[in-house]
């Protein structure tokens, strides 16, 4: 238990007169790419599940998208239950116990359980492709142009995921993001728009040369990851726009001490790649959402009889009369500065980014649920919670605002 859990989130900016309570946000839950490292948000969810803050949107990309399926597409009394059975079924024994290993062996002994991953996949997720040409080089069907098959994952979101439940009335909204291979387009797979199945979950983390392109009514989809890593803008974009309480989970931290060996580098060029990804969303929706704004103000401070009906109806839709908060939590282990470290599926590992996803998803509890949402309050305000480990501990949330 770390002592900054108790920490008070900041105090909620004030206005010199009561503003009118608006209706009741909505929670959605947005879940970055980043393999083994996924087992964080399923830590995260857990603390929303424990205290009542039941998303009613989960947004996933790749690993985001497999867990977002495993919560979606189960009743609440079974979620948790799903997700840990997920993740100790991908999970390696531990070769060492890294709790018992001096830090100027971990990477080391780490660095045996990447190798295992590589060579032998991980049970119920990706194994190698036995005499395999595309290895060599040579052509094979499009859809099975990768070093290793994720025809386990298939058998296995089958086995965890109810996709009846999640497609039906009861479920929480889900939306995974791929891109189109032959094009290099974002879609968005949400199941309020179609039924969603198994292949919609593999196509959103077929991230290549690893794992082959998934096709889905005849086209081929790899990662959305590959396009960004942090689907935000489905969430930012969506219609019509309310009041929402946005808990996002990022895998990769921006900063980061200066790399000095060629492993810190790669570690260093891996989360500035992912990572960086989602601050630039954000600012640039930050600035989308000022200029929204001030159209709704000019819209309401116009005469009526100079606005025609197309006016009318266009500046409603450019305005924003609505607010969002977004609570990011950003996963600070660095696992001794490996770059593999989304390739490491020890159980020891596993089951500590989960803990530190839980004790991180209490405190960014502390802090959604002092958010104030009212009616003369508009606009999105970022809370940047960094989440600690015994690299990095956070000191304090940044609060940013338009």
């Amino acid at each position: 238990m770390r002592k900054d859990q108790d920490q008070s989130p900041p105090s909620p900016r004030r206005k010199s007169a009561p503003a009118a309570v608006a209706a009741k946000p909505r929670v959605a839950l947005v879940l970055q790419g980043g393999g083994a490292l996924g087992a964080y948000q399923a830590g995260v969810y857990q603390a929303l599940h424990e205290n009542d803050l039941t998303p009613d949107w989960v947004v996933g990309t790749s690993i985001g998208a497999i867990n977002a399926a495993l919560i979606a597409g189960n009743p609440r009394e079974t979620r948790i239950a799903r997700l840990r059975e997920f993740w100790e079924t991908v999970a390696h024994p531990d070769v060492f116990d890294l709790r018992q290993v001096p830090d100027a062996l971990r990477p080391w002994a780490t660095r045996l359980t990447t190798l295992d991953t590589f060579l032998r996949g991980t049970a119920g997720f990706f194994r190698p492709r036995p005499l395999n040409p595309f290895a060599l080089g040579l052509p094979v069907p499009p859809d099975e142009a990768s070093f290793y098959s994720t025809a386990e994952l298939g058998e296995t979101l089958s086995r965890l995921v109810d996709f009846d439940y999640l497609n039906g009335p009861s479920g929480i909204r889900m939306t995974v993001a791929a891109v189109k291979v032959t094009c290099g387009t974002l879609v968005n797979f949400d199941s309020r728009q179609r039924p969603l199945g198994p292949e919609h979950v593999m196509a959103s983390g077929a991230l290549p040369p690893g794992f082959a392109p998934v096709r889905i009514d005849g086209e081929l989809y790899w990662d959305g990851g590959l396009y960004s890593n942090t689907p935000l803008e489905a969430v930012l974009n969506d219609e019509p726009r309310t009041n929402l309480l946005c808990m996002m989970v990022d895998l990769w931290h921006a900063d980061g001490p200066e790399p000095r060996t060629l492993e810190e580098v790669q570690t260093r060029e891996k989360d500035v790649t992912f990572a960086s990804r989602s601050q630039r969303h954000i600012d640039a929706y930050l600035q989308q959402y000022k200029l929204r704004r001030a159209a709704h103000a000019l819209y309401k401070r116009l005469p009526p009889d100079m606005l025609t009906q197309q006016d009318r109806q266009m500046m409603a839709e450019l305005g924003a009369d609505s607010t969002i908060h977004i609570v990011r939590l950003a996963y600070a282990g660095r696992d001794w500065n490996m770059a593999s470290k989304d390739v490491n599926f020890a159980k020891g590992s596993v089951m500590w980014r989960w803990e530190q996803g839980y004790q991180d998803g209490l405190r960014a509890i502390a802090l959604g649920k002092g958010c104030p949402f009212s009616e003369s309050d508009t606009g999105i305000v970022v809370h940047d919670l960094p989440s600690g480990d015994t690299h990095v501990r956070p000191e304090k949330t940044t609060e940013r605002s338009a």
